[in-house]
């Protein structure tokens, strides 16, 4: 199983209970997507107050430590039919460039994609999303 970067956020802010996640997953290997680490440290790197950047600092060092899935070509052949296919159904793919990667890579590993924001990724084929 893959989680987006809105399950990575939500624990990191306790908007979301490891224990919920953790009931969520089951006995699921979980995976966290390179993009979902560059998406956390712009999060870091964006954040004035220096107490809530080395909070989300010491977060994204903990994340970092879990099994990282790369982008790789087949993950670029799965986002470019992702995108056209969001395209041909008159959604803008631009506005979720990151969550269409991410997505593709669910697709390229056969993982499903735990998710905050199901509708993001409504209706794309060959997606298995699982919601909390």
């Amino acid at each position: 199983m893959i989680f987006d970067t809105s399950i990575w956020v939500g624990l990191a802010t306790s908007q979301i209970s490891g224990q919920a996640v953790q009931q969520a997953a089951g006995d699921e290997s979980v995976y966290i997507s390179a993009i979902s680490l560059g998406e956390l440290s712009f999060g870091v790197e964006s954040c004035n107050d220096p107490v809530k950047r080395i909070l989300r600092m010491r977060f994204l060092r903990n994340y970092e430590q879990r099994p990282v899935l790369d982008v790789t070509a087949r993950t670029a052949s799965a986002f470019g039919l992702l995108a056209a296919f969001m395209k041909q159904s008159g959604r803008s793919p631009r506005t979720r460039v990151n969550d269409l990667w991410i997505a593709a890579q669910a697709i390229e590993n056969d993982f499903a994609l735990f998710t905050t924001n199901i509708k993001d990724f409504e209706g794309l084929p060959g997606l298995r999303v699982v919601g909390l």
